[in-house]
């Protein structure tokens, strides 16, 4: 029996380690799916919009600036881990209606943004970036983050360390290491490069905080974004789409509700 017990040990181990090592290796492709847009892609969403580049370490950052007369301030809008500004733009007509202009951009490797994406540090820092970009045409009391699913934990680490007007998340997550553990719970949490651990960052938000999530959200568990809201410290206001899944929260009257009522407060 001993004997035995060894030689699948041998065998095992080994194996082990190397589907650990890919998946550490090649997890860029597990969590991000870009998409990418060649240069002269046409960008019309039906309101006015300009493209810009903001400039990173190493890379450029392709952003759609979305632009209204008498703006009360601006939205940063944060993506989820695929696509491109071609089809994410299409969200920008809902959101500016209310008076605001709006920035989105993609990240390393979306869209026309060159470079790709190496560590969450980076990802970090190209947020910052982003959002000085934007402080240096805003004040920052006319600042709303919005960051939806990948992007809520970007928008949540730069709300933690800036002073926004508002953050809004649609469908965040508690952070991804807590997906990944429930998807690969063989995989040792240290292999992992994206934590992104929003639950550590949020509570120290001072600026009010809006969740939106789906009940029946199949990407990223409605008990996520529950989990989430009881590390709110600052002003909370939590919007359950009953019937919402992870892609189409747009469709339900309670999503406009909850934007409406969101930044119709703001001063």
């Amino acid at each position: 029996m001993l004997p035995t017990i060894l030689r699948l040990i041998t065998i095992l181990v080994p194996g082990y380690a190397a589907i650990c090592g890919v998946i550490y290796t090649f997890q860029e492709r597990l969590i991000f799916f870009p998409d990418r847009d060649p240069p002269g892609t046409h960008y019309e969403f039906g309101i006015p919009v300009e493209e810009v580049l903001i400039p990173v370490e190493g890379a450029q950052l392709h952003a759609l600036w979305f632009r209204r007369s008498q703006a009360k301030g601006v939205i940063l809008y944060f993506h989820g881990n695929a696509g491109s500004l071609r089809t994410w733009g299409e969200v920008a007509p809902e959101l500016v209606q209310y008076g605001y202009e709006m920035v989105m951009v993609d990240y390393r490797g979306y869209g026309q943004s060159t470079g790709t994406i190496q560590s969450e540090a980076e990802l970090h820092a190209d947020a910052a970036a982003v959002y000085e970009w934007v402080r240096q045409r805003y004040p920052e009391e006319q600042i709303v983050l919005y960051g939806r699913s990948l992007g809520s934990g970007l928008a949540t680490r730069l709300a933690a360390v800036y002073q926004p007007a508002l953050l809004i998340l649609e469908s965040p997550f508690y952070s991804v290491e807590a997906i990944a553990r429930r998807q690969f719970p063989w995989v040792p949490p240290f292999l992992l490069k994206y934590p992104l651990r929003s639950h550590e960052w949020i509570g120290q938000v001072r600026c009010p905080v809006v969740i939106i999530h789906g009940t029946n959200d199949s990407v990223v568990p409605f008990a996520d974004g529950e989990r989430l809201a009881r590390e709110v410290r600052a002003p909370l206001a939590f919007y359950p789409i009953v019937g919402g899944d992870h892609n189409n929260l747009m469709t339900f009257s309670m999503y406009h509700h909850a934007i409406q009522v969101a930044l119709k407060e703001l001063p």
